[in-house]
């Protein structure tokens, strides 16, 4: 994450940044985000460090349409059993222009926190960029195993998505899968 914020967000100035899964559970992402004139918020299902905003639900976030200016995600995609439902969430709260930088695992051993469900590759990511109508400005995985013994069984998909500055007929579309996705929530539950 580091890499790509540095890359990605230098010499930007007034940025806000909503980081999805942010419960500190061996790390956070809040360090890299403290210039002055940025602002932070961590949000995740559960009240703990690293949370500023608790979640109802993960695929409803509280936030209005082209509000924000980059979200980060590192290491939480996994746990979601519906994450195009997410994903779809974080594009809409997305400033036109604005980034998504996406860290999922691309391998690694199971660990339920609280359910374990996916593994992402590039073409993953492609097909994401596609469905929320963003450009994949990079994409890389961890295909080599991590010289650290207790890594090596871990590697990651980093992603860096720019949201297109879409039209009327993209933001209706984007609505009516938002809304079909949450009736079919509704009708599950």
């Amino acid at each position: 994450m580091e890499d790509v914020a540095t890359r990605y967000l230098a010499g930007r100035k007034a940025l806000s940044v909503v980081d999805i899964g942010s419960y500190d559970v061996n790390g956070t992402y809040r360090p890299l985000f403290t210039k002055p004139d940025w602002s932070y918020t961590g949000v995740d299902l559960e009240k703990g460090p690293g949370v500023d905003v608790v979640l109802e639900s993960p695929y409803v976030l509280p936030f209005a349409s082209g509000s924000v200016d980059v979200v980060i995600s590192g290491q939480a995609f996994e746990h979601v059993e519906y994450f195009w439902l997410s994903w779809l969430e974080m594009v809409r709260v997305l400033a036109p222009d604005g980034l998504i930088l996406l860290i999922a695992p691309s391998r690694g051993p199971e660990h339920r926190y609280p359910q374990d469900c996916w593994r992402f590759y590039p073409d993953g990511y492609r097909a994401l960029a596609k469905y929320g109508d963003c450009e994949l400005l990079e994409v890389t995985t961890d295909w080599e195993p991590h010289p650290d013994p207790g890594s090596a069984a871990w590697g990651d998909t980093v992603g860096v998505f720019r949201k297109r500055k879409s039209g009327l007929r993209q933001a209706l579309s984007q609505s009516l899968l938002r809304a079909a996705a949450r009736w079919h929530m509704g009708a599950r539950a």
